[in-house]
């Protein structure tokens, strides 16, 4: 009888469960990353208990960042309709708050270790990656991570996450650090900054990070900066003037118009007197807050591209820059092992010649030996002899391999530009240096023509996949009308035939699903005005 799944297998039925009801070309996405798991598994870099399927993401990520009493807390309780974060105009919470659909009608604050614990959560291990930067602080994930529910119908099938104030946060080296993982696994980034206070100038740090860092991403076209607590700058006699300083200091930083927004939250803002000046501030809330909403709504959209991307970087990662790394460790351990069994050798030949010279062994080429005499009238004890010089030989060898090996690995180690590579190109080169595989090879251990075509056939899947979401999204030669008014369009077939994700009767994309253990945190769907 067959013994029972292993757990990862377990989650990623789980996942692929859902993934068939509710987008069926990510349930095709799963299945490609796991080609990339094998290929990973043969190079060493992935334990069999793991899955680059299970370090992604698989709900819309909306991710709010900002300076300290930007008004960040303010603006997600207004857009939820639940007071679920302390507000206040100092730096009220300083943790990183994951907010997702809770499963009863009570609000819930659960401590990091929830998330840290949990590869459902963006902030999987995070404990880990906040003890590279400051070692210690990695047991105190509670002071940095938290998780809430509630029953929002605006949290439906997404996620929130509100940080701490980027000023405010004392431990800055590990905000920072969470920052930069949330920034790479949202689909959209909302930046906010206090229209209270207007000097930009004075914020150079912020803006660089929250800024400068990411208007050169290729995926820089997800973050909103929005100008928060506008309603402030209506008793200043030009108001507009603090919007355009603000415009021209992000403008220094490479960020172009078209994405700064305005905003102030009617609940908690300063009463404006003179109505012409409310009105244009009314107006110009509505309208950025509408456009946010709009950018909010197509989290569902960009997550499905956002996976896709994802799995076309991690099987170029593996190519371009593992295996690079791998052979160019393999090539300095090999170089090491070279130089110390030369130097063995060296050191052995040198001590015997010293013998024999001193001995006076060499006068006239003399090879009378009284050693290499005694050993040929004695065969045997001549074996036994060849014997351990041969198992001297090969102890230095394997010793020379160890400390070649110490030595390649501590500089992986020390190597800042493998950054999140690091661990599993240590993994991957403990596997090419143990004792049973062949020094003196320059490829990787599992590294070969099949790797290979594993590699090429997920890059020409990922263009597939693209190509598919395009399909229901996009008509640029008008097909698919053609087809409705009775005209025959190829296009059109390959829309209808692309399946679309199952949407709740509320409207709202379905809810995550649970594919680790248990399913707890997956809240059940409703029909439309009623209950679960």
């Amino acid at each position: 009888m067959l013994g029972a799944p292993s757990p990862i297998v377990q989650r990623i039925r789980k996942l692929q469960s859902h993934l068939e009801r509710e987008n069926p070309v990510l349930l095709d996405v799963v299945k490609s990353f796991r080609q990339l798991d094998r290929v990973a598994y043969h190079l060493g870099m992935l334990d069999r208990d793991d899955s680059f399927a299970t370090k992604v993401p698989w709900w819309p990520m909306v991710s709010v960042l900002g300076t300290f009493s930007s008004g960040k807390s303010t603006f997600l309780n207004g857009y939820l309709g639940e007071k679920l974060q302390k507000t206040g105009n100092q730096a009220v919470d300083d943790k990183f708050t994951v907010i997702c659909f809770g499963s009863d009608d009570n609000a819930r604050v659960l401590p990091g270790r929830a998330l840290d614990a949990d590869p459902r959560f963006p902030f999987y291990q995070m404990s880990q990656a906040i003890e590279e930067v400051a070692p210690g602080e990695g047991e105190r994930i509670d002071t940095y991570l938290q998780l809430k529910t509630c029953r929002s119908e605006t949290l439906r099938g997404k996620i929130f996450i509100d940080s701490p104030g980027f000023d405010a946060d004392e431990q800055r080296n590990s905000t920072l650090r969470i920052t930069d993982r949330i920034i790479d696994l949202s689909d959209l980034v909302l930046v906010f900054f206090d229209a209270r206070h207007p000097e930009p100038g004075a914020m150079q740090d912020t803006l660089d990070h929250l800024v400068a860092r990411t208007i050169a991403r290729h995926d820089s076209n997800k973050f909103l900066y929005i100008l928060n607590q506008i309603d402030n700058a209506a008793r200043e006699d030009n108001p507009e003037e603090v919007f355009a300083a603000w415009q021209r200091a992000l403008s220094q930083k490479g960020l172009t118009a078209g994405r700064f927004y305005a905003l102030y939250n009617p609940g908690a803002a300063i009463p404006i007197e003179d109505p012409k000046l409310r009105e244009r501030f009314r107006d110009k809330r509505d309208s950025d807050m509408a456009a946010i909403d709009a950018r909010i709504q197509q989290v569902e959209v960009e997550r499905a591209y956002r996976i896709i991307g994802l799995l076309e970087k991690t099987a170029k990662t593996i190519q371009d820059r593992v295996v690079p790394a791998l052979r160019d460790a393999k090539r300095r351990w090999r170089r090491r092992v070279a130089w110390l069994d030369a130097g063995a050798l060296g050191l052995a030949v040198a001590a015997f010649l010293g013998w024999s010279i001193g001995a006076g062994r060499w006068t006239g080429l003399s090879l009378d030996l009284p050693l290499i005499g005694w050993l040929a009238e004695r065969p045997l004890w001549a074996g036994v002899a060849l014997a351990a010089v041969l198992a001297l030989a090969l102890w230095v060898h394997y010793s020379a391999r160890r400390i070649a090996a110490r030595t390649v690995e501590a500089s992986l180690r020390r190597d800042a530009s493998l950054d999140e590579l690091r661990d599993a190109v240590v993994r991957a080169f403990r596997k090419n240096v143990r004792p049973w595989r062949f020094a003196f090879t320059a490829e990787p251990a599992g590294w070969g023509g099949g790797a290979r075509r594993r590699i090429a056939r997920v890059l020409q899947e990922a263009d597939r996949y693209v190509q598919t979401l395009n399909s229901r999204f996009a008509d640029p030669s008008g097909a698919a009308g053609r087809s409705r008014r009775g005209q025959p369009g190829a296009l059109a077939n390959a829309v209808a035939a692309a399946p679309a994700p199952a949407q709740a009767t509320s409207g709202v994309p379905s809810p995550p699903v649970d594919y680790s253990a248990g399913e707890a945190l997956a809240p059940p769907r409703r029909a439309a005005g009623g209950e679960a």
